[in-house]
């Protein structure tokens, strides 16, 4: 099996998709391990003669920082923490993100600021590289003191607490370390804190929702150029002049794109008897584009962000210092995928409106784009489903990172709420997709309406693929499938 390296070195989103879809095993780099080891020994000598108390190292947390623990019990101090805040609630983090926030978690530890043993980041290698994930729920964290709750249900079964994940069977994590003869880690001073102080659940939600952003943006412009030819739209809003006076790098890029996908359209060139277009098909590169330039964005943020050490107190050998300061702080990250989250809802939300115009009965299409309306209802209902979805997209748009409730005792008085906007994000990209799927359903169906004329070459074949899929309807039958296997197809480009 081929492996990737963890190292102190960069991480791109890129390479992060590159490591889930092949399948990639997790490997220490020597730097990697020479950094936690000389900073676990710089902290170890450090508590030898603590000179003043360091938070979370010789006290307690959060409001708790002036009350001072003895040595003989800071490896319960850790233990504790660990099994007190792993308070998570509601829907469980689907396994593809709990990989990820393992893999966060140990890029984060890797930089050798954290304080952890070496065998706690081997641990989760181990347990990346075996699939054995821990149950971690949506729910409980504010994103500020770090992900506290889901970063404490990741870490219970390093302590052999908590359930797993392992082979499709959720089981206690005891059961399944013993299987495997793996003892539990006892945690160190300082470990807990590293493990559930960071920005990884955040992190890997807002990754794993960049990653589908930029395959959904490539299929808004791919749906919505077979979306103009079905609807005998006009090309000329797409030609470069006009987006060279109003130099927005995505709004060009989108109109280049719907041109080269239209490329030897007979549709698209012959003559049209209309001026021009609804904004759904004449502003696709306005609207598509200033998506496309959020995308880029919030990937410069989220680079930073997973290249980062995120835990409090960070440890700092070369300079023996300890401060506790405020990495763990979501709010670069909540802003960007609140913001995310509003572009991607405009791509379903500018998708649906074409959809409409498709089985408005505009343009020669029959009405809900079936030969005999009446009889048959045709597409009518996809539509509603589809302005359902994205009416409760504008809803989660609202934004998280707004919002701040203090929490322990006032001590942590302002929260970015970015675990919230993670998790709306995700339902964001979900919906999006779904929207998305119902374009390309209609889409599809409205293009058999200009035969024997045809699209482009390339679209042409992108539809011989789709019909593998999803059959031309002729009479009413049932939609909900069809639905389905074109979220399916939209997933496997």
């Amino acid at each position: 099996m081929e492996h990737h390296h963890i190292t102190a070195e960069h991480l791109s989103v890129g390479r992060v998709r590159e490591i889930l879809e092949r399948r990639l095993l997790l490997a220490l780099s020597d730097d990697a391990r020479a950094r936690i080891v000389r900073c676990r020994e710089y902290l170890d000598r450090k508590m030898e003669n603590p000179e003043r108390p360091i938070y979370g190292i010789t006290t307690g947390f959060g409001s708790l920082c002036d009350i001072s623990v003895g040595r003989d019990e800071l490896s319960r101090l850790q233990q504790n923490l660990v099994m007190s805040h792993a308070c998570g609630t509601g829907e469980r983090v689907p396994s593809e993100i709990v990989r990820l926030i393992l893999l966060l978690k140990i890029q984060s530890l890797a930089y050798g600021h954290s304080g952890v043993q070496l065998a706690t980041v081997e641990r989760l290698v181990e347990f990346f590289n075996r699939g054995i994930l821990p149950v971690v729920y949506q729910q409980g964290s504010l994103g500020a003191s770090g992900d506290l709750a889901p970063l404490a249900h990741m870490s219970l079964p390093l302590l052999g607490l908590g359930e797993v994940e392992y082979k499709g069977e959720v089981r206690p994590s005891a059961e399944v370390l013993a299987e495997l003869g793996l003892e539990p880690i006892r945690l160190q001073s300082k470990e807990g804190l590293a493990l559930l102080n960071g920005t990884q659940f955040m992190s890997a939600y807002g990754v794993w929702s960049l990653i589908h952003a930029r395959r959904l943006s490539e299929w808004a412009d791919r749906i919505g150029a077979l979306s103009l030819d079905a609807f005998d739209g006009r090309i000329e809003p797409f030609c470069d002049e006009v987006h060279l006076i109003r130099a927005h790098r995505g709004q060009l890029a989108t109109a280049r794109n719907v041109r080269g996908l239209l490329e030897g359209s007979e549709l698209i060139a012959r003559p049209k008897h209309h001026v021009q277009d609804p904004y759904s098909f004449r502003c696709m590169p306005q609207v598509h584009g200033a998506s496309k330039d959020t995308i880029d964005y919030v990937e410069s943020v989220l680079t930073t962000e997973i290249n980062s050490t995120t835990d409090n107190p960070t440890v700092f050998p070369e300079g023996d210092m300890v401060v506790s300061a405020g990495n763990f702080h979501g709010q670069p990250i909540a802003l960007a995928m609140d913001f995310l989250a509003i572009a991607l809802a405009e791509l379903g939300n500018i998708s649906e409106r074409r959809t409409y115009k498709l089985i408005s009965g505009a343009r020669e299409l029959p009405k809900f784009l079936v030969a005999n309306p009446g009889l048959n209802s045709g597409f009518m209902i996809p539509q509603y489903t589809a302005a359902s979805i994205v009416s409760q997209s504008k809803g989660l748009c609202m934004p998280a990172s707004v919002d701040s409730i203090p929490s322990s005792q006032g001590q942590e008085d302002h929260v970015s709420m970015g675990s919230n906007a993670a998790t709306k994000l995700w339902r964001v990209v979900c919906n999006t997709e779904r929207v998305l799927a119902i374009e390309l359903f209609n889409a599809a169906q409205a293009i058999e309406f200009r035969r024997p004329a045809h699209t482009s070459p390339e679209l042409e074949r992108m539809l011989a693929d789709y019909r593998k899929e999803v059959p031309f309807i002729d009479n009413d039958e049932v939609m909900y499938p069809h639905i389905e296997a074109s979220v399916r197809f939209l997933r496997g480009l």
